[in-house]
């Protein structure tokens, strides 16, 4: 179909020549050369760098925590109303098109694309950090424990999911619908025009480079953390730098060496396997915990989200002592998901053409909320239960050190070496495939790839997979998780813009492609 300027709006539209080059020069070049020397300043002037990162990311929490509130707020109102307003039928592809994946194989691709390391990570701290320390009112009580699962649930929920939805979206649409190539400049082409194809693409896609990036250093340094300290139980493995980096450097030899074994179908059979082991030791601590306990949390973790959703949406805390809270947590995850959008979202274009609006959203929706729902409810309460129980030095210990959380709720459970390892297993899966898909799609944004599934040269992933880990590794040798939040709020605020213009685009060429 085309409706972006009549018949221009094709691939060749953006072709300057008839051989295009295989990078983008300016966005290739721009991109690494940001990274590289953020990377080294941090490495070799760390107390410069970190105190320089502390003030930006305080002058951001203290002068424009609202602004990232609000956007969220905004891009999940968009979604969900031209979701179901008038334009819910339109296909992500011509009006003949069918779905590429049967709804079996796409629901367990959209689990795949929702669950990470990261999830395992805050599965039992975030609950028990929020009941220690809540935002407001007082800890350690029943309201306090109420309220926990609730906010882990409610970073991980539908908000984050609508940056993910809309980025989809609109990568889908132009792409497979409007007939332009699979990029983050076709987006923007119903405001800019042929100037997408020069230095105002360039720069928009600069910015979508960075902050993904940002994000999935933040990712993986948050797995590099939790594996470290799961080698440490099973194997003995020291916890600190140097088995990190070495970490890190297996998951980089294994995102090359995927380069040349065809990923595409690996990437995706993992990613699933992965699921189901992780709904496996969902199972387990249902079954072996105090299954009606957790049932009734669940109904009820339910019924409180759902009611309080609107307010936790909007809270910024303006009344109440809550920066700090709010600068770790909200503002952080927001950050989080803003800088992963166009990672996710371009994985959820490739496997959604056929697919209406409606079907898009409603499955993006419902099926990882569910999933999330159940990680969170199971392990959030059980690990809740234990510290109400009177275990004050597991609570602090999750508290303080979040990648210890997990480890230390299996524990509670018979056959704890047996679920350690499997959960340690399951992690470095996790930590390798998005280590992995990282790579692929980043040298996706950086070259002009030959067809909508078609994918980055070789020696380019391979130069991107080397440029993540560096950068994972200079932000945990600056400061460890701080430093990876602190990065990710800075850097995810300049793509936060480019999302606005994503949505007008996206308003514009759909009001007149109406059924």
């Amino acid at each position: 179909m085309t409706i972006i300027e009549g018949k221009e709006n094709n691939s060749n539209t953006f072709n300057h020549t008839k051989k295009q080059k295989t990078i983008k020069p300016l966005v290739f070049y721009g991109s690494a050369t940001i990274i590289i020397l953020l990377a080294f300043w941090t490495i070799f002037y760390p107390k410069a760098s970190e105190n320089l990162i502390g003030v930006v990311e305080g002058g951001i929490v203290d002068n424009l925590g609202w602004y990232y509130i609000l956007t969220t707020t905004f891009v999940l109102i968009f979604v969900i109303s031209i979701a179901f307003g008038k334009t819910g039928n339109i296909k992500m592809g011509s009006d003949d098109s069918t779905p590429r994946y049967n709804m079996f194989s796409w629901a367990a691709m959209l689990f795949a694309a929702g669950i990470g390391t990261d999830i395992l990570f805050y599965s039992a701290s975030a609950p028990v950090s929020h009941y220690l320390f809540p935002p407001a009112g007082q800890g350690e009580t029943s309201e306090a424990a109420r309220q926990a699962v609730i906010w882990a649930l409610f970073h991980y929920g539908i908000t984050g999911w609508a940056l993910y939805m809309l980025m989809g979206l609109a990568l889908g649409l132009f792409a497979f619908r409007y007939e332009l190539p699979l990029s983050i400049r076709s987006m923007l082409y119903p405001i800019f025009g042929k100037r997408v194809k020069g230095v105002t693409g360039d720069t928009i896609e600069i910015a979508a480079v960075l902050g993904t990036i940002f994000g999935i250093a933040a990712s993986l340094g948050i797995g590099v953390l939790q594996l470290n300290y799961g080698l440490n139980i099973i194997f003995d493995i020291p916890i600190g730098l140097s088995a990190q980096i070495g970490l890190i450097v297996v998951a980089i030899l294994i995102a090359c060496a995927s380069t040349f074994s065809g990923v595409d179908a690996g990437i995706r059979r993992l990613s699933q396997l992965n699921v189901f082991i992780a709904i496996g030791l969902v199972l387990y601590v249902l079954i072996a915990g105090q299954t009606q306990f957790l049932l009734n949390a669940l109904v009820q973790n339910i019924g409180d989200y759902v009611s309080k959703f609107p307010s936790m949406t909007l809270a910024t805390f303006a009344y109440g002592e809550a920066s700090e809270w709010l600068s770790q947590w909200t503002l952080f995850f927001w950050a989080w998901w803003v800088a992963w959008a166009p990672f996710v979202g371009l994985f959820l274009a490739r496997i959604s053409r056929g697919r209406t609006i409606r079907q898009f959203v409603m499955g993006t929706i419902i099926i990882p909320f569910i999933f999330t729902l159940l990680l969170f409810s199971v392990f959030g309460n059980s690990a809740l239960s234990v510290v109400m129980d009177g275990n004050s030095s597991f609570g602090n210990t999750a508290a303080n050190n979040p990648e210890s959380g997990f480890y230390m709720l299996l524990e509670q459970f018979p056959g704890a070496t047996i679920t350690i390892a499997v959960a340690t297993f399951l992690g470095l899966m996790f930590f390798v495939t998005s280590a992995d898909s990282a790579s692929l799609v980043m040298s996706n944004f950086t070259s002009n790839v030959a067809s909508t599934y078609g994918d980055g040269p070789p020696w380019l992933r391979i130069f991107w997979a080397v440029a993540i880990g560096f950068l994972t590794l200079s932000l945990l040798a600056l400061g460890g998780l701080t430093a990876l939040q602190y990065a990710t709020i800075i850097i995810g605020l300049p793509f936060s813009v480019v999302l606005y213009l994503i949505m007008f685009s996206l308003h514009r060429v759909l009001k007149h492609d109406r059924l």
